[in-house]
């Protein structure tokens, strides 16, 4: 039991270990599960709705595309949106918008004469507190622009920790220098496409480049320098961007916590470059203002964490809410680590519990471990923001519960089949299958039906006894009911019991057998077989006696409550025993009773009168086995059945039969030497066992 208890103990700390591993290689089918956990807590609570920010955005819609005209529009459009913008008194135009190429539209541009509209944009945007975005472009051969912010770093350098640009899209060299500022517009979205993180710096390869959103509120606060905080492994701790501090994952992201904005914060575009765009001052002054797209056909529509797709300008702003609020969420490093040892310790505690206590216990164990996953995970995001994902811990509760309880079905399921083997080796293998189905079988009990039985005892076994060893003798004995219970088992027989040097089985119960008489005759003729074989080569030969009856007996369990056996009763089985007692006196190994014999006609059957036996108030008639159908058929078996007939006729006349005796004597000789001592017992006893008429 210890044994089975420490692999078992052994398999669940290799399966916790397996987890353990798999979380911390964490790949990115791990990553997504808990990302999309994350997801669905701030689909549960999303971000708090605050008071009335200063942000705005100005969007290009599919409405200001219908008043305006379609995209791209004019830089002479945009310098009137950024002229607007800052006499309305904007605190900050971010253009989420890029301006890489001289304006097509522009007179300048399409006859080399007249106004240039790219000019007209360029004063604009110096005229204001604007901000102009590039985007990440693998692609861009250009060289990377240099950061219109000032740095200043605390502890080791961490530009190597920043993701890296490679190349831009950049706004026109004219429009850049006349901007206040320059922010990256890319949005992260390596997470199944949801952008779940924002990258608030980018490195150029030489330094660093804000995103759009804390630059917009760099320049709102005429802020000149950003202080990147980082520690001492070249990691980003948190930035501060004027009077606003913000913490960052290592490589300087900031985690988005999503809300659903209302409409008063977008401002379609083309109410703007309406002629009664003054209205607009109360919302526009002292605002950071974003100009972006909504329009689907300007394909700016990101996937957010609340599972809607937004305009990716609104992510910049729900960005900069954050910033403003200090609404953030944090997944510090130790969390992950936390995991992992939360993991191990609740794993190990399954696998104990489950082996202490069982399957039910263990199953009720783990949903609770479960649950206070999800609940802990739950607590920390809702009160903390701290991020620790409830999805692994989950899996792995329900991972390894399941695989203890596999693992202690198996072996259960092993153990009972190595328990039913040796069952089977004392029980019927249908009785057990009938057990299996029907657990009342096992009260004590039975049922009257037909049955054929036989008895086997081993000729002189006193004798053999006598001569041989114990061990020696087991061994023979051994060798001897493993022959036949197989020639017993393989004809659907159950073994009854073993006595000694002899073997009750029956036939047609408990499962109910067609023709049993047969197989139980057909059982006889292979156990026959199998001493032949055992006896070839042996020193001493063993020699059986075998006797079938059919007729009603009670079948059931019959012994104690406690204790019983599934046996049967009758004067059928006293009369199987009998008949193998009788093989002594006929002089055969095979006895058959006349019922046997008539509902198996087909075999090789000699009759013998009616013999009397032990214990029985009236003679049986009974039947020598000598084999199949094969040998039924046999010419020399039918000249034997003939003379034999011939033979029990004279005899029945109370005439002297030696001739017959002699003759039937001749016949058998090549057909079954073993009939020589049948009919030996013929010429000197015939009363012991022939039919004689009544003497009057």
């Amino acid at each position: 039991m210890w044994k089975r208890r420490l692999s078992a103990l052994v398999f669940g700390a290799v399966i916790v270990g397996l987890l353990v591993a798999l979380r911390a290689s964490d790949p990115y089918p791990v990553q997504v599960a808990r990302e999309t956990a994350f997801d669905t807590f701030q689909q549960l609570r999303p971000r708090p709705v605050p008071a009335d920010l200063p942000v705005r955005i100005i969007d290009i819609d599919e409405t200001s595309l219908a008043r305006i005209g379609q995209w791209p529009w004019s830089r002479r459009t945009m310098a009137t949106i950024a002229n607007r913008l800052t006499e309305l008194g904007a605190a900050a135009i971010a253009f989420d918008v890029l301006f890489p190429e001289p304006d097509r539209l522009s007179p300048s541009s399409i006859l080399s004469i007249g106004a240039d509209y790219d000019a007209e944009f360029a004063t604009a945007l110096a005229a204001g507190p604007s901000i102009l975005s590039l985007t990440r472009s693998e692609k861009s051969l250009a060289a990377l622009p240099s950061p219109k912010s000032g740095f200043a770093l605390t502890g080791t350098d961490p530009l190597d920790a920043l993701p890296v640009l490679g190349g831009a899209a950049s706004p026109l060299s004219l429009l850049e220098q006349a901007a206040k500022g320059l922010g990256v517009a890319s949005l992260d979205t390596t997470g199944a496409g949801v952008a779940r993180r924002l990258p608030l710096l980018w490195s150029n390869g030489t330094a660093p480049i804000p995103t759009l959103a804390v630059e917009a509120l760099r320049v709102a606060q005429g802020a000149p320098t950003l202080v990147i905080l980082g520690d001492s492994a070249g990691m980003v701790d948190s930035l501060r961007v004027g009077d606003y501090s913000v913490p960052t994952g290592p490589t300087g992201d900031l985690w988005l916590y999503y809300r659903r904005l209302e409409p008063s914060i977008y401002i379609p575009a083309a109410d703007l470059l309406a002629d009664g765009y003054a209205t607009l001052a109360s919302r526009i002054a002292g605002h950071i203002v974003f100009v972006g797209a909504s329009a689907s056909g300007l394909l700016d529509i990101r996937a957010s964490a609340l599972g809607e797709a937004v305009a990716g300008v609104s992510i910049h702003a729900q960005a900069l809410e954050q910033i403003l609020t200090g609404t953030f969420l944090n997944r510090a490093d130790w969390v992950a680590g936390l995991e992992i040892v939360v993991l191990a310790v609740s794993g190990l505690a399954i696998v104990l519990v489950l082996l202490s206590s069982g399957p039910m216990v263990g199953l009720a164990f783990s949903l609770m471990v479960a649950a206070l996953s999800v609940a802990g995970s739950w607590f920390a995001f809702s009160q903390y923001g701290l991020l620790v994902d409830p999805s692994f811990a989950l899996f792995g509760a329900v991972l390894t519960y399941a695989a203890m309880a596999f693992f202690q079905f198996a072996v259960t399921d092993a153990d009972k089949r190595r328990v039913r083997q040796a069952f089977a080796h004392y029980v019927e293998p249908t009785l057990l299958d009938r057990l299996d189905r029907d657990a009342s079988l096992l009260k004590l009990g039975g049922d009257l039906r037909e049955m054929s039985v036989m008895f086997s005892d081993v000729r002189n076994f006193s004798a053999l006894s006598e001569r041989t060893a114990p061990t020696e003798l087991v061994a023979i004995l051994n060798r001897l009911f493993a022959a036949l219970g197989a020639a017993i088992i393989g004809q659907h027989g159950t073994i009854d019991k073993f006595m000694g040097d002899a073997v009750m089985a029956f036939w047609n119960a408990p499962a109910t057998l067609d023709r049993h008489p047969l197989h139980a005759c057909r059982a006889a003729l292979a156990m026959r077989a199998a001493l032949q074989r055992l006896n070839a080569g042996a020193s001493e030969p063993i020699a059986i006696g075998i006797g079938i009856a059919t007729g009603p007996a009670l079948v059931g369990n019959m012994g104690l409550e406690s204790r019983f056996n599934y046996s049967c009763v009758g004067d059928t089985v006293n009369v199987a025993s009998r008949l193998e007692s009788a093989c002594r006196i006929v002089g055969y190994d095979i006895l058959i009773s006349a019922q046997t014999r008539a509902a198996a006609p087909e075999l090789a059957c000699l009759p013998t009168g009616a013999l009397a036996l032990r214990g029985m108030s009236e003679r049986e008639p009974v039947h020598l086995l000598l084999g199949d159908e094969t040998l039924a058929a046999d010419p020399a078996f039918v000249a034997l059945e003939a003379a034999h007939a011939n033979l029990l006729e004279s005899l029945a006349k109370q005439l002297p039969g030696h001739a017959e005796i002699a003759h039937c004597s001749t016949l058998a000789e090549s057909l079954d030497p073993r009939l020589a001592d049948f009919y030996a017992a013929c010429l000197t006893r015939p009363d012991d066992f022939l039919p004689l008429p009544d003497k009057k």
